[in-house]
């Protein structure tokens, strides 16, 4: 009944609903090392020294915290690159152009453009950014890219959920217009070209004894005044802003592709000119076909190329349709009486607020059939949500009460009520656009070599068409006279006509446009496709390093096995077990690890009082350290925990420790299906005291994972802090070989292992999850972070690749992405230079001599056009690959 109401509900009438008093929790900033006695602040500040990357905490006065510390607003570092919104791109050229006048200035390190999302980021030298602030740099240099020809603005950054929706559905109406604008004049140009060949057709007629384009009308088209005019325009019509841009374009000292399309075609036109006014040199003036036809080519060729463009930004856009701009607020009174688990109450009152006004606490109502606007808790209603956008993942996930929910995501079936626990900006799906968008703005290494082709090829080209009229005019026609008969020499066989035409087939059939598109395309395509996939990745270049890997490094917690560990076992000296699990709890109350989180729910479990803790020190991959009712108490690994202590343990007696709490742990559970870690309990005055069986499930693909990766040659390598008999069993039950195993390893000790495989030679990529594996992610040519619940942390801010679906085999997945897109680039890139390889000398008349073959400009126009249309279709092509796990 209630979900039948909620369905009526309207809130389109309700005005907005500004709620002031939402909760805030503070966290007071106490120095508890002054409340130590002398001696244990002089103790554990040398422990401090000694402990490398050590991070101090307080759990003293610890309010409820927030579930998502990404809602804090992270100053923009000073070494981030600006963002720049640049227009008036047409090919590899204009690409390389932009770049080069911004790292020309002084003040710029270095600068990637990218056509197809019109966007340049430019790094700024540190001088540069003490001396002025970005945003003056920034529009420093917007200033100087439009006086260059090339319309630029800074992109303000911070805009907001609805800023940024907003400035996308902007811009792909703003493309979509100019489609609309170039189909109209594709529709004008061949028109004219209709009209224009009009006499070419009744020739056709006339060969089939079919005499039908008589009279008047046809007359006229045969007059080459006619025909002149309807070249004019062609010109000044339809090709107007094509020429205009090419000439300006050239003038500025960037010619494009519409500086050789114009060239050619103000050519063909003034030689069919000269020979319609002076009719002594006996020229062909039915020349005046070639530039309405070339314009009709091109332009339709733009057309369809821009429509494919746009096909290819679409899965941005089906990413962008998560985004909800608006909310629906839940607003009740203070001394509510309604129950807890009722999705609205008979006095709340629900408003309808922007998302970005929505604060961390509201409460929104998301009925079904509506996406989440925020990321968020469930905390009344069940419903089940189809996740499908984020993590790859087809079946619709259980939403109840407690249950996370992020933003984007669908809902279905029932209302659910949510607390907000991230928004704006901050939220999963907006991190995600950003992320894709920003990636889709890096270059990957090949394109260099595209943009190293295309610089100076607009010149290059230009050169050789000088050179074809010079060569057939003064040489050619006189070394091989029977070329003179070819019909584009005319009915007299004029040399001067010849080398004109070939001189201006050189310009139209070269292609600068294959070239700069090869790679942007394709990386558009497949970063988009790797988002619906639930892979975010950071750029074109890791994808090419991904497709190249050969080395695979794995952390055990949290990749190979599920990261949701359980005790399993306690064992101690002297202690009664819930003394140890009480300790530890009281310790690791504030740690985000796995373990710690395991260690607390047992204590929970069982409902043990946890103690108050001063002075705690964590250190990554070790432990952590805390002073518990007045001793300091140490829990983590057995080396570790061993050396915090004045007072040793004997060793005999902690392998009997180990032993006994190995051996409680393996009646609870499975060897071959779990991943037992050990950890130690250590208090000040007694050494280790006592020890904790953590057991962790495998993941159900991590054997299939590791075998699929081993077949494509990549060889998979055990990295962990773990002692070696678990780290061997998990290896052995995962297809990993003894040879790759590496175990007890501190978090630089991983580093070094990647360093080493790097060192000879290899390509390698590491898979992690924790805080511990970020330096390694960083280290690795490509780290790929599994995304625990949504969360962001160290290993995703460190990693190129993340993986949302918190899925081992996405690795798989995200692998043969990357091979399908590279292989895609490097066929483009192969189509592009060996069109303009074979077409341009072929244009040039190689093969007239011999073969009696010459192309005309309109069939250069349309070859040109073919060739980045190809170029764009073959990118398309991609949206076509599945991956392993969904097929």
């Amino acid at each position: 009944m209630v979900a039948t109401e909620l369905l009526r509900l309207s809130v389109t009438p309700f005005p907005k609903f500004c709620h002031g008093q939402s909760q805030r929790f503070l966290f007071d900033h106490v120095d508890h090392n002054a409340q130590l006695s002398k001696r244990r602040r002089f103790l554990l500040l040398r422990r401090q020294r000694v402990l490398p990357n050590l991070s101090i905490s307080s759990s003293l006065q610890t309010k409820p915290e927030l579930q998502d510390s990404r809602i804090e607003p992270r100053e923009r570092p000073k070494d981030s690159p600006i963002l720049l919104d640049v227009s008036g791109m047409m090919c590899g050229a204009c690409v390389t152009r932009v770049k080069s006048v911004l790292s020309s200035d002084d003040r710029v390190e270095s600068a990637v453009v990218n056509m197809l999302t019109e966007t340049a980021a430019v790094k700024l030298r540190p001088e540069a950014v003490e001396s002025d602030t970005p945003t003056n740099l920034a529009d420093s240099l917007a200033r100087r890219l439009t006086d260059c020809g090339f319309e630029s603005k800074r992109r303000v950054s911070g805009m907001g959920v609805a800023g940024n929706v907003k400035k996308w559905r902007e811009m792909v109406e703003r493309k979509e217009q100019m489609l609309v604008n170039s189909r109209n004049r594709v529709l004008f140009a061949w028109t004219l070209v209709a009209l224009c060949c009009g006499s070419h057709g009744s020739h056709i007629l006339h060969s089939f004894g079919i005499h039908l384009a008589h009279g008047s009308f046809f007359d006229v088209l045969h007059n080459s005044y006619v025909k002149g005019g309807l070249a004019a325009g062609a010109l000044l019509g339809p090709g107007r802003d094509l020429l205009f841009d090419g000439l300006v374009a050239f003038k500025k000292g960037s010619p494009n592709m519409n500086s050789l399309v114009g060239f050619g075609s103000i050519a063909a036109f003034l030689i069919s000119a000269v020979s319609l006014l002076n009719p002594g040199l006996q020229w062909d003036a039915s020349f005046f076909d070639e530039p309405v036809m070339l314009l009709g080519f091109v332009l339709l060729g733009r057309s369809l190329e821009e429509r494919a463009r746009i096909r290819a930004s679409s899965d941005m856009n089906e990413l962008l349709s998560l985004v909800s701009t608006q909310s629906r607020l839940v607003v009740t009174s203070s001394d509510n009486s309604t129950r807890a688990d009722t999705v609205l109450g008979s006095d709340a009152i629900c408003a309808e607020v922007p998302t970005d006004d929505v604060r961390v606490g509201d409460a929104l109502l998301v009925l079904p059939g509506e996406t989440i606007p925020v990321d968020g808790k469930v905390v009344a209603g069940r419903s089940v949500v189809d996740e499908s956008m984020l993590t790859g993942e087809s079946l619709p996930v259980y939403k109840e009460e407690g249950l996370k929910v992020s933003a984007g995501t669908i809902n279905w079936d029932g209302p659910l009520r949510i607390e907000a626990s991230s928004t704006g900006s901050n939220s999963t799906i907006s991190r995600i656009v950003s992320m894709v968008e920003d990636a889709q703005g890096r270059e990957a290494p090949v394109q260099r070599l595209a943009d190293a082709i295309a610089g100076p090829f607009v010149y290059s080209i230009m050169t050789i068409s000088a050179a074809t009229f010079a060569f057939w005019y003064y040489i050619g026609a006189r070394i091989f006279p029977d070329v003179l008969l070819n019909d584009i020499a005319g009915p007299d066989g004029d040399p001067l006509l010849l080398s004109l035409k070939l001189a201006v087939d050189v310009l139209v059939v070269s292609c600068p446009c294959a070239l700069g598109l090869a790679t942007p395309t394709a990386i558009l395509v497949g970063t988009s496709l790797g988002a619906k996939q639930g892979l975010i990745i950071r750029g074109g270049d890791v994808l090419e390093r991904l497709a190249s890997i050969n080395y695979i490094a794995l952390d055990k917690t949290g990749t190979l096995t599920e990261g949701k560990p359980t005790v399993s076992a306690v064992a101690s000296f002297s202690h009664e077990e819930w003394e140890i699990l009480q300790m530890a709890a009281a310790v690791e109350k504030t740690a985000h690890h796995p373990i710690a989180k395991a260690i607390i729910a047992k204590a929970e479990s069982l409902d043990l009082s946890i103690p108050e803790t001063r002075g705690q020190i964590t250190e990554p991959g070790f432990g952590t350290l805390a002073e518990v009712e007045g001793r300091l108490v140490a829990v983590g690994s057995l080396d570790w925990v061993h050396e915090r202590f004045h007072r040793r343990t004997a060793l005999i007696d902690i392998q009997n420790l180990e032993a006994a709490v190995v051996n409680r742990s393996s009646k609870e559970m499975l060897e071959s299906n779990y991943s037992k870690t050990l950890v130690f309990v250590g208090r000040e005055g007694e050494g280790i005291i006592g020890a904790i069986a953590i057991s962790d499930c495998l993941r159900h693909d991590a054997g299939s994972t590791v075998s699929s990766l081993q077949q494509k040659g990549i060889t998979a390598v055990l990295l962990s802090g773990d002692r070696e008999e678990a780290v061997a069993t998990v290896a052995r039950n995962v297809g990993i070989g003894s040879e790759h195993i590496n175990a007890a390893l501190t978090p630089q000790q991983k580093s070094e292992v990647i360093s080493t495989l790097q060192a000879a030679g290899h390509c390698v990529a590491m898979v992690g999850d924790g805080i511990n594996d970020a330096p390694s992610l960083a280290l690795a040519d490509v780290g790929i972070a599994l995304q625990n619940e949504a969360q962001e942390n160290a290993a995703s801010d460190a990693a190129s690749i993340i993986l949302l679906g918190n899925k081992l085999s996405q690795v798989e997945d995200a692998v043969e992405l990357a091979q399908a897109t590279m292989a895609k680039v490097y066929q483009n890139l192969s189509w592009a230079v060996a069109y303009n390889v074979v077409a341009v000398p072929i244009a040039a008349g190689v093969l007239l001599p011999q073969y009696d073959f010459a192309m005309t400009p309109s069939l250069s126009g349309g070859l040109m056009a073919l060739s980045s249309i190809f170029v764009v279709t073959n990118s398309l092509l991609l949206q076509l690959h599945r991956s392993p796990n969904a097929r």
